[in-house]
Parts: C-alpha cells; sequence; structure tokens
C-alpha cells in the first residue's frame, strides 16, 4: 500500500516538475522567437490552460506530501520530508503572491496591446519561474531521500 502511494505520489510531482521544466527550458525559449503578434497569443493560451490546471495539481501534491509524511511517520523521515513540505508550500505562497497576477495580466488578451509591456511581464514571470523549478525540484530531491530512508 505505502510503496504504491509512493509511486503515486513521485509519478504525479515528478510529471509536474517536468511541465513547469518544459515550459522553462522549452516553450518559452521558443515564444521570445516568435513576432510580436504570435508571442502575445501563444503566452495567452499558455497562460489561459495552464492557469486553469497548475492550482490544482500543486495543492495536490502538497496534499500527497503530507499524507506521505503521515503514512511513513517515522523519526528518520522527519526533517527531509517536512523540508519537502515547507519548500512546496513556500512555492505555492510565492506563487500566488508573485506569479499569479502577471499570469493573470498575461491571460487576458487584451493586455498584449502593448507588446514590449507584455514582452517585459513575460520575461519577468519566465525569470521568477526559473527560480520555482529549481525549488521544486529541491522539494523533490527532499521527498526522494525521506522516502529512501
Amino acid at each position: 500500500m505505502i510503496s504504491s502511494f509512493n509511486i503515486v505520489t513521485t509519478l504525479s510531482i515528478g510529471l509536474m516538475i517536468g511541465v513547469e521544466f518544459a515550459v522553462s527550458v522549452f516553450i518559452n525559449p521558443v515564444l521570445q522567437q516568435l513576432a510580436d503578434q504570435p508571442r502575445a497569443q501563444a503566452i495567452v493560451l499558455f497562460a489561459r490552460k495552464l492557469g486553469k490546471a497548475m492550482p490544482f495539481w500543486y495543492s495536490s501534491n502538497l496534499m500527497l506530501l503530507i499524507a506521505t509524511w503521515v503514512l511513513h511517520r517515522q523519526a528518520s523521515i522527519t526533517l527531509p520530508m517536512s523540508a519537502a513540505i515547507g519548500l512546496w508550500a513556500l512555492v505555492i505562497l510565492l506563487t500566488l503572491i508573485f506569479l499569479v497576477p502577471i499570469n493573470n495580466r498575461m491571460a487576458r488578451e487584451e493586455a498584449h496591446a502593448h507588446a514590449e509591456q507584455a514582452h517585459r511581464e513575460h520575461q519577468r514571470w519566465d525569470s521568477m519561474h526559473r527560480a520555482r523549478v529549481i525549488a521544486l525540484c529541491a522539494a523533490m530531491i527532499f521527498y526522494l531521500s525521506a522516502i529512501r530512508a
């Protein structure tokens, strides 16, 4: 039971980090090469689609991490699991404070009427997103070291 739960948690967290990594390393660099109008349209579409799905995925993964901690209840995993849960919760909090407002502005098509301002917003979001991906990877490392213990 516990090993199946660990597999589900690892898969869900790993896939989400993979999506976030792909956005940072593949999608955004390609978007930067597009002309202003097609780039603005693509950003609106991605912001809307991911803006709807990711909040549920982030919170579900936090719940999976907490459930893993509760299921294992071993003293040897307390520190790494606490670090993983704390990092994940911090990422969610900082995402809500900094990235969600930018994403919401980017999701509005009329916001891209001023291409240069929209481009700066997207670059700002992208740089904060890269830090988020690094923090998520660190949380994953803590989680994997905890379940290995």
